[in-house]
């Protein structure tokens, strides 16, 4: 197949999948794992429904080969809700193809992720199966990464796992081998409700909620020292603030949310603790009654940044294009935790286009990205499945 015909079969399995609208909530990806299963079948290659966790909510394994090693390419599905519809100048779910660019939600995060995986099992199938590669190919569309659901954890659990990872995200090319994690939790400060007439009555929850965020700024002060030489500062943010019911009532609630974004030497252990500590020493010295949960967690994730793995994605990615071989971490969060964390497998975050772009209105990717992402994605993945060395 020449170059023009690739890049026009890449650039038509990125606009079906940004097509087929996969929110998440609600979690619509069926409709998406329908259509990348039967795509594989299509082209004899078997593709095993999953549904699991969610009966409906499916998800999708392939295995090619039996060789070792084994190498992973994963990809979500799922993408974030398009929003306010009017702020797009595209229709987030047409796929328009304008200047170079195709334009919809999850095109960059991360839909060319997925298609360049696909078509790399595609290519390389069939010398998979003759023993020519003698490695093993597998492949993960999963389900709920955007909010920290198991569909990873899942596939992974199910055997489609392997001795390397790649969780194909939008990293401009770059070989991300640690991530920052996050954690999100709600803090409520109790108060007595009253009329606003009478607001001595009762006990305004919002003014009992000042001592804690003047506590939340000093522990963000705190923490933004605490530095990692490849993802860079940890932060604690404060991100939201409810309270009151209605105008002239005195609110006997107030809810603080903040998200926690943590280096790869910290854990959630030292987290809660820090939280518990913070909380109860405002409940000693004000007398007032807090409440703490963590809603959301995505764990941080890092292996050696000198892994076989990395180096050969640092190589292909500079062949193919001006990136930095330089060793590199993402701060946003991936299912690459759970490779590293999980299953204890050599993982990296690496893929086509550029992390700015996620979640946003008109979000795009450049199509001649996502063209040196898969010549890219090809090279390693042959030069990997090549190799006699297993990740110990």
């Amino acid at each position: 197949m020449g170059n023009t015909e690739q890049v026009e079969e890449l650039t038509t399995l990125i606009g079906d999948l940004v097509r087929i609208e996969t929110e998440n909530p609600p979690g619509n990806e069926k409709a998406c794992t329908e259509y990348i299963a039967n795509w594989f079948e299509e082209r004899d290659i078997q593709a095993e429904v999953i549904e699991e966790p969610y009966s409906d909510r499916p998800q999708v394994g392939v295995k090619v080969g039996r060789g070792e090693p084994t190498l992973v390419l994963n990809g979500h599905i799922d993408v974030v809700p398009a929003g306010d519809r009017s702020q797009w100048t595209h229709d987030p779910y047409a796929g328009d193809e304008v200047d170079g660019r195709l334009y919809g939600r999850g095109s960059v995060d991360m839909k060319t992720g997925v298609a360049i995986g696909m078509l790399t099992v595609a290519r390389l199938a069939d010398d998979i199966k003759s023993g020519e590669i003698p490695g093993s190919l597998v492949f993960h569309a999963a389900i709920g990464e955007e909010t920290a659901e198991p569909g990873t954890k899942t596939l992974l659990e199910r055997g489609y796992d392997g001795d390397y990872g790649v969780v194909l995200e939008p990293t401009r090319l770059h070989t991300a081998t640690s991530e920052k994690g996050l954690a999100w939790y709600e803090i409520a400060v109790t108060g007595d409700p009253s009329h606003a007439s009478r607001p001595d009555q009762g006990t305004n929850a919002i003014q009992f909620a000042k001592p804690v965020l003047d506590a939340l700024d000093e522990y963000d002060s705190t923490v933004r020292e605490r530095t990692d030489n490849l993802v860079g500062q940890a932060y604690s943010t404060v991100t939201m603030l409810r309270a009151g019911t209605k105008e002239n009532v005195v609110p006997e609630e107030a809810k603080i949310t903040i998200d926690r974004r943590f280096l790869p030497d910290e854990t959630i252990e030292q987290i809660d603790s820090e939280i518990d500590e913070l909380v109860g020493s405002v409940e000693e010295e004000h007398g007032v009654t807090i409440s703490w949960n963590r809603t959301r967690t995505y764990e941080s994730a890092a292996i050696d940044e000198d892994s076989v793995l990395a180096d050969v994605f640092r190589k292909h990615s500079a062949r193919v294009a001006d990136v930095s071989p330089e060793p590199w971490g993402v701060s946003a969060s991936t299912d690459v935790r759970n490779f590293i964390n999980d299953a204890d497998t050599e993982a990296i975050t690496w893929g086509p286009g550029d992390l700015a772009q996620a979640h946003t209105y008109d979000e795009h990717v450049e199509l001649s990205s996502a063209a040196d992402g898969l010549s890219a994605l090809l090279g390693a993945t042959e030069e990997i499945l090549s190799e006699n060395h297993v990740a110990e």
